[in-house]
């Protein structure tokens, strides 16, 4: 009887202490944490509020992008032990994208991995807000003498490390040169659709031709791709190519050309909608897309010249990182290849370029360019070093923006300024 006793003493002394646990980790959790990393969009900053009631947690955010602010609402949060997760759910681009977040709570931090969909993970740390003293005549918002300034934070894979050749290659454009002009010839924009063998059903894409257009001269094509949260209107959204095309074209600045902007995502269901960043085999899938369905497919519509010296290959973020990928992986079909901000779906510099003398007979121009503020710039900039540690030529044009369509149509104009010469 007495041995009985002492077993159920133990396991209620073993459970006891077991439940013990949690509270002491809730009690930890409870108040205000702050984080500031940098983005492929920006710098964010959050101000995380956690209760712990009952058992149950919750939590919420003030989080700013830039002069965007907005509420955020956690959901499915659970506290087990030390290790906390819960989701949010952003709007990106009129899209909803799932964001899991798993942090280990101590005294003074809470250590997250930020899981963005399927397309890339970081780590960032909240550091506790502490409460400011009752009776002090230091002002309650100001951040304590001794708080180190922090550098750059770990965006979509690291910190913002610069080198002494991160640097601007060429000026910023002029003012006014993505406005359209009046008193001088414009080009055409038109939607088109075409038989994808690839994704077997019909797809669309925007096609420029420029003005002057004929059947009785044939023309260079450049092909534009778009990011993870577009499609083939996101160009035309971000940086009208046609407008800065008819300008330099006014200007001659650039040759008349064909631009060609695709879907990227080759899939049937093609829309940029609900979780974008699961679309990464389909981006993959859209290298056979656009070598046996697009191309061919303007080939047999317009004025198109069909060697690879005049056949272009550029876009920005997910798109930069499939130019690279195909124009580099098919310089039979692409001379001329450019990747703006290239996002991880790029390969590594060895499998892009296995063969750096055939890669510097070939290509008549490969242009990198990345903004100083963009978290994503090691993946352009990890190329960017091994093209030159191998001699291969290239522009490499480190700009001041960020992960933004300033970025994007600055190059384009660069670029289209570049091509075909």
């Amino acid at each position: 009887m007495k041995k009985t006793h002492s077993i159920v003493s133990l396991l209620a002394a073993a459970l006891c202490l077991w439940l013990a646990g949690p509270p002491a980790r809730a009690a930890e959790l409870a108040g205000q944490w702050r984080a500031e990393f940098d983005s492929p969009v920006g710098q964010q900053k959050y101000l995380f509020t956690f209760e712990v009631k009952e058992g149950k947690v919750s939590g919420k955010a003030a989080a700013e992008l830039g002069d965007q602010k907005r509420q955020v609402e956690f959901r499915e949060a659970t506290l087990a032990g030390d290790t906390l997760t819960f989701v949010e759910m952003l709007s990106f681009q009129g899209n909803d994208v799932r964001i899991d977040y798993t942090g280990k709570v101590a005294d003074k931090e809470i250590k997250f991995t930020r899981k963005v969909g399927d397309f890339a993970t970081e780590e960032i740390v909240a550091k506790r807000v502490e409460p400011a003293p009752v009776a002090s005549a230091t002002p309650t918002n100001a951040p304590p003498a001794n708080r180190p300034r922090r550098g750059p934070g770990g965006g979509f894979g690291g910190p913002i490390v610069l080198g002494p050749d991160d640097k601007q290659a060429f000026p910023d454009p002029p003012a006014g040169y993505a406005a359209a002009r009046e008193g001088i010839p414009h080009g055409k924009l038109e939607m088109i659709e075409y038989d994808s063998k690839t994704v077997g059903t019909r797809r669309k894409m925007q096609v420029y031709t420029p003005p002057g257009y004929t059947t009785d001269k044939k023309y260079p094509v450049l092909y534009l791709l778009h990011g993870i949260g577009g499609d083939e209107t996101e160009w035309q959204r971000f940086a009208t190519p046609g407008v800065l095309l008819d300008n330099l074209i006014a200007d001659g600045k650039a040759p008349p050309m064909i631009i060609v902007m695709p879907n990227g995502r080759a899939q049937k269901n093609d829309r940029a909608e609900g979780n974008v960043y699961a679309g990464g085999p389909a981006f993959a899938n859209f290298e056979h897309d656009l070598l046996d369905d697009v191309i061919p497919a303007i080939q047999s519509r317009y004025a198109a010249l069909a060697d690879r010296e005049h056949r272009a290959l550029a876009g920005l973020s997910m798109g930069g990182g499939q130019s690279l990928n195909f124009g580099l992986g098919h310089l039979d079909t692409f001379a001329w290849v450019g990747g703006f901000s290239s996002a991880p779906n790029t390969k590594s510099p060895e499998e892009l370029v296995p063969d750096p003398a055939a890669a510097t007979r070939q290509l008549k121009l490969l242009w990198l360019a990345c903004g100083n503020k963009d978290g994503l710039i090691r993946i352009s900039q990890g190329v960017r070093g091994y093209l030159k540690e191998k001699g291969v030529p290239h522009v490499w044009n480190v700009d001041g923006y960020a992960h933004d369509p300033t970025e994007w149509r600055n190059n384009l104009y660069l670029f289209l300024q570049q091509v075909f010469k």
